[in-house]
């Protein structure tokens, strides 16, 4: 169980519950359940999450007091939940105290350093401009989880992770949205931008969100608008407007990682102060426009760039691939992965594992990533297991969660120069949640640190990305190519520190 504690209005906006609803859909989809907390939610962001289903309970104290902490504890005893995720700028480092006093483990979801001091159990801050450097003041225990690679995306996003977008040569189709409330209503100010444009053929499809106060307003002023508009009242599926869309006028709030996921060219606006940072480094990358914020753009002046790269298909061709580089839409999982490989253990492979350590081997996938492809026969399995299990040298351990949840084994085999070689395989039910990452550094902690080895090598396909990232990732560095039967193979090692 995993209980959420978030809000949302039209004064703070949609975007903290909405990533939340990211990570509680790939909770889900890990086979865990979930809870939401809220001191304030608008009824639309209510509906929102019940339809997953989700439960939402209500907290009638003061958001982000004491109060309000000692309660979402009480309810996290309540449901279960040894994990909390708290996300807002109201929540602070007494907060987290707090938490940690009364027994439950915290992830923390920040975009700036806003807390200063951090004893959340993980920190994440999906932000293109996260560093360390804004986290100087945390616990030694504390996990980091910075930048994109853990941008959380609604399970709406995942079909399109490895879809191409074709751009065309002349652009006519433009997504305007601005968030969950657009509380300054810049959407308007959208509208009358691209109604100086001079394209008979431009489409525009606006959403707007269920906390938008200005939805009347937005339709009144649509009637003689001198272009073809579409309204979407919280669309149901943004994926799938994106992929319509040749460019897209959006705030730089959670959106922004959507919209790079599609590889959708954008102009950006800066609705708010910690929007800043992300848009201004997205347009340094040349992965969006960033224009300002709402006060600072006039309708005219934002017509001038929209018009530009609708024109360009060089420009939109290469803001679209600088995106797809930056997010690759699994960032939920990782985040997931880092939740509940925290509860990864270790333990030596005894004889009774030999079967299940066969079935592993065997698995096309992971035949497939070996350097010997062809299927491993049972009796030539065994007398090789029971000869491991023999040498004092060579360590074979099983990552599981619980006794019923293995998740993959990590074996370290001694080399003729003294060193070692690491392997690693995570079983089927369990891939593509990122627990490789998890893995790999709980084993080569194990074999650095206890296990009187200083210095691990490992050897990746050149074809296996997938591989190659977890291992670098998890502290290996990359030192040359290598032949090895016949496969061209990246050479990795990590030494202790």
């Amino acid at each position: 169980m995993l209980l959420i504690r978030a809000d949302a209005n039209a004064a703070i906006g949609t975007g903290h519950v909405m990533r939340c609803l990211a990570l509680a859909q790939a909770w889900q989809d890990s086979g865990g359940n979930t809870v939401f907390a809220m001191a304030d939610c608008s009824s639309s962001i209510k509906e929102r999450l019940q339809k997953e289903p989700l439960s939402v309970v209500e907290i009638s104290d003061e958001s982000g007091s004491s109060d309000d902490a000692r309660r979402t504890a009480e309810l996290a005893h309540d449901h279960g939940a040894a994990w909390v995720t708290v996300d807002g700028y109201q929540f602070g480092a007494e907060y987290q105290r707090t938490l940690k006093a009364l027994g439950l483990k915290i992830l923390f979801l920040d975009d700036y350093g806003h807390a200063q001091e951090y004893c959340a159990d993980i920190v994440l801050n999906q932000n293109i401009s996260a560093g360390e450097s804004a986290y100087k003041r945390c616990e030694p225990a504390t996990r980091l989880l910075l930048g994109p690679r853990y941008c959380m995306l609604r399970r709406e996003f995942y079909p399109w992770r490895e879809w191409n977008r074709e751009i065309a040569p002349i652009g006519h189709r433009v997504l305007v949205t601005m968030g969950g409330s657009d509380s300054q209503n810049f959407t308007e100010k959208a509208m009358d931008a691209l109604g100086l444009i001079d394209d008979e053929k431009l489409e525009i499809a606006i959403v707007v969100g269920g906390s938008n106060l200005h939805y009347e307003s937005l339709q009144r002023a649509a009637v003689g608008h001198r272009k073809k508009i579409r309204f979407y009242h919280d669309a149901p599926d943004m994926a799938e407007l994106m992929a319509w869309a040749d460019m897209a006028i959006s705030a730089a709030g959670t959106t922004s990682w959507e919209i790079c996921l599609l590889g959708l060219p954008a102009i950006l606006i800066s609705l708010a102060e910690n929007q800043v940072p992300v848009a201004q480094e997205l347009h340094s990358r040349g992965c969006a426009i960033h224009l300002g914020g709402p006060h600072q753009v006039s309708a005219r002046s934002l017509a001038g760039p929209v018009a530009h790269i609708l024109s360009s298909e060089s420009d939109r061709h290469a803001m679209s691939w600088r995106c797809r580089e930056l997010v690759d839409g699994r960032g939920a999982m990782r985040v997931v992965a880092a939740v509940q490989g925290s509860r990864l253990r270790l333990r030596p492979a005894t004889e009774n594992d030999s079967r299940l350590l066969w079935e592993w081997a065997n698995d096309s996938q992971v035949r497939a990533a070996s350097f010997s492809s062809e299927p491993i026969p049972w009796e030539t399995h065994v007398a090789w297991f029971a000869e491991k299990l023999k040498q004092q040298s060579c360590r074979i351990w099983i990552a599981e969660i619980d006794e019923k949840n293995p998740v993959g084994q990590i074996r370290v085999d001694p080399r003729a120069d003294g060193e070692s070689e690491i392997h690693v395989s995570i079983c089927k039910p369990w891939r593509g949640r990122s627990f490789s990452e998890q893995l790999i550094r709980l084993g080569s902690r194990s074999a650095l640190n206890g296990g009187g080895c200083a210095r691990l090598h490992a050897f990746i396909k050149v074809a296996n990305v997938a591989s190659l990232k977890a291992f670098e990732t998890a502290g290996f560095e990359p030192i040359g190519v290598e032949w090895i039967r016949g496969a061209e193979a990246v050479h990795l090692i990590c030494e202790t520190n």
